[in-house]
């Protein structure tokens, strides 16, 4: 399956200008340009750099949304990176499929019953594009009810993995004053015992990559609960970042932090703000995109997610507790190549572009299905 050309080069194009959160002009003025010349209603400068296109079909039904994010990942952010901006996480992928499902639907409007919202978010690599555009009242504007989303993943060109009840954790932060005589002394021990609360830590070589992927898929597997802890020492204080799976379990953890610290005392423990919110595709949603992708890509392409992604977060969960909606993992590993190339973050991500046209021909369908009036929210 070969993608037209002009999208192969559009994404080739975002690629060669990759802009971090909060600096996607030249990205955000591509997207708007494409959307209006293929006849949407474009808004810009929603949530910053935010671009909203609608598209009405000709015929009557439900609105439906559907995001992209655009923005990509800085140096620090990097694994084995380079020293600058680089689109890493494929978001420069995920455009392209936006503007290629929307040039797609639009080309059929007259066969199109409903409307598509199409969200092109900024900001993701930090958390705060989807804040920004709620805030900025993008789903009161277009009143989807419900939004889609899809990202690449390593797993093989063109299948896609679904996620019902799962998805990613969020994090929370916390810092621990040690007080008193040997304070350093203490909280370099106090950070030890904290990172002790951690059940997995992150792989170490293409072998445990691959072993992580497999885990992820394996029902009651060792990623359905989880805690990544990472705690370390500045003098009299411990910086504790982490992110655990189930959501809820976070009370939990906050409770062996503050057990750990007033064993280590006199010590005080702060928390800057409550924990980032998890991600959680809802099962009913996610069961109906699994049996859309079944019947249209075949069985042999899809397969289902029993874990959460420990080590990343996703602020596409902020839109899914407004509405319902789904987000999918796209494989983008090409045939025989090693798995850094298709795990997002890592400085050798060099995802098969052939993944575009599986994503829009995929996603095109799904956002017709769930427009029509006939279907109703779990069809």
């Amino acid at each position: 399956m070969d993608e037209p050309d002009d999208l192969i080069e559009l994404r080739r194009d975002l690629h060669r200008h990759p802009e971090t959160a909060g600096e996607e002009r030249y990205t955000s003025a591509v997207v708007a340009r494409r959307l209006r010349k293929a006849g949407l209603d474009v808004t810009t400068g929603v949530g910053g750099h935010g671009v909203v296109g609608v598209l009405r079909g000709a015929g009557r039904g439900r609105t439906v949304a559907y995001r992209a994010d655009m923005d990509a990942v800085p140096p620090q952010d990097q694994i084995a990176g380079g020293p600058e901006p680089a689109h890493l996480c494929g978001h420069d992928i995920h455009t392209t499929i936006g503007v290629g499902v929307a040039e797609a639907l639009a080309r059929g409007r007259r066969r199109l019953a409903g409307t598509v919202v199409f969200v092109f978010q900024p900001g993701e690599e930090a958390l705060t594009g989807a804040a920004a555009m709620l805030a900025d009242h993008v789903l009161e504007h277009t009143r989807p009810e419900e939004i889609h989303a899809l990202h690449c993943g390593p797993f093989p060109l063109g299948d896609f993995v679904v996620m019902p009840g799962t998805g990613m954790p969020g994090q929370d932060h916390a810092t621990v004053t040690v007080d008193g005589t040997g304070a350093a002394e203490r909280a370099a021990s106090l950070a030890a015992a904290i990172n002790g609360l951690g059940t997995i830590r992150p792989p170490a070589g293409p072998a445990e990559l691959e072993r992580l992927v497999t885990e992820l898929l394996t029902p009651h597997g060792p990623l359905a609960e989880f805690v990544f802890m990472n705690a370390s020492a500045d003098g009299a204080q411990v910086r504790v970042s982490y992110r655990c799976w189930p959501e809820a379990r976070w009370t939990a953890v906050r409770h062996d932090i503050e057990r750990l610290a007033a064993a280590a005392g006199p010590a005080t423990v702060a928390y800057p703000a409550d924990p980032f919110p998890a991600m959680i595709v809802p099962e009913a949603d996610a069961r109906a995109v699994e049996r859309y992708l079944r019947r249209s890509v075949g069985d042999d392409h899809v397969d289902v997610m029993h874990g959460a992604v420990p080590f990343n977060g996703e602020d596409f969960g902020l839109f899914l507790r407004r509405v319902p909606g789904t987000y999918s993992f796209l494989g983008v590993r090409r045939p025989g190549a090693s798995i850094e190339t298709a795990y997002p973050h890592f400085g050798a991500f060099d995802p098969d572009e052939r993944a575009i046209a599986h994503g829009v021909r995929a996603m095109s369908g799904w956002l017709s299905h769930r427009t029509a009036r006939a279907h109703g929210p779990h069809d």
